[in-house]
């Protein structure tokens, strides 16, 4: 009888000892559940400050392309008005002819910055022969001066608009480097069975993807720039792209990666006059490639070049 008496008294015990784990077990499921959502909102919560930051970027943009519609019309009306009245008879055709010659010149240059070279060649053009007739009151050697550099222009534009613009290559570049991140973000995702066993894994996988978003959308800004003809905004966008595109680089990628070039320095002296160029024909193969594209895109940023009338017609007089 005692000896039933103990396993009675045991019984309710282990039950009880059982029925606590139990309720532990499904406190903790609770627990990580509640941790994983409040993850998923905190990463709403980031997607959507980002998304309101990239609105904000983008009207400001807008606002500087109306302001540089305005500056256009406003250049046009300029180009349309009558100069003021001489300051002295011998000189007042000459110099107003100058003035609106150099007018004109602001035009074509601006619309050059709107690359729509067709129309400032034929601007241009119109220019040379108007030197040419004889209302001209210009005096004879700077006009022979002008006409030169005109058709110097007239001739290089002609040359560089067979070819694509700098920032048209910029802007292929951007693309090609945007779709290597599309598809290295399909392609490239962690292992399924780390992402069932660690959740550590899951939250590794999540910021990853939203970096790559990122940088995508820093891309996206970096051609609205581009666009616009924004030097400064371009490169700002580009480095910045590359500053969070650095996040995924492992660090022991940096020695392998010297190594690699040291190996293959007889074969990079070949290729040397090409290193610096834009790619536009081909795609990044992985991360440490991509970063080697942004350098050259931001050291091979587009510069405008002034037309040679325009440096003529700038220069103080003498």
């Amino acid at each position: 009888m005692s000896m039933n008496s103990e396993s009675l008294s045991q019984e309710p015990s282990a039950i009880q000892q059982r029925r606590q784990a139990n309720m532990f077990l499904v406190r903790l499921q609770w627990l990580m559940i509640l941790l994983l959502i409040a993850a998923l909102l905190w990463l709403y919560i980031s997607q959507q400050r980002f998304e309101h930051n990239v609105n904000e970027r983008l009207q400001s943009n807008e606002q500087v392309v109306s302001r540089l519609n305005e500056m256009d019309d406003r250049i046009f009306a300029m180009s349309q008005q009558t100069l003021p009245a001489p300051r002295t008879a011998a000189s007042s055709q000459a110099q107003n002819q100058l003035d609106l010659l150099r007018i004109q010149i602001q035009a074509a240059d601006r619309l050059l910055a709107d690359n729509n070279e067709s129309a400032a060649i034929e601007l241009l053009r119109g220019l040379h022969w108007q030197l040419s007739q004889s209302s001209n009151e210009i005096a004879p050697a700077l006009t022979v001066v002008i006409k030169q550099s005109l058709a110097k222009d007239i001739e290089r534009l002609q040359a560089r608009s067979s070819q694509p613009s700098p920032w048209q290559l910029q802007n292929i570049a951007i693309q090609n480097i945007q779709e290597f991140l599309h598809s290295y973000e399909r392609e490239h995702p962690a292992n399924a069975s780390d992402l069932t066993q660690n959740l550590d894994n899951n939250m590794s996988l999540t910021r990853r993807q939203l970096m790559i978003h990122e940088v995508i959308m820093t891309l996206n800004l970096a051609t609205q720039a581009s666009n616009m003809r924004e030097k400064e905004q371009l490169v700002g966008y580009l480095r910045q792209a590359r500053k969070q595109l650095q996040t995924l680089v492992p660090q022991t990628s940096t020695p392998q990666t010297t190594s690699t070039n040291n190996k293959t320095s007889p074969t990079a002296n070949s290729t040397t006059a090409n290193k610096d160029k834009v790619q536009t024909k081909s795609s990044p193969n992985d991360i440490t490639e991509v970063i080697d594209w942004l350098d050259r895109l931001i050291a091979n940023a587009p510069k405008p070049t002034p037309l040679l009338t325009k440096q003529i017609l700038d220069k103080p007089k003498r």
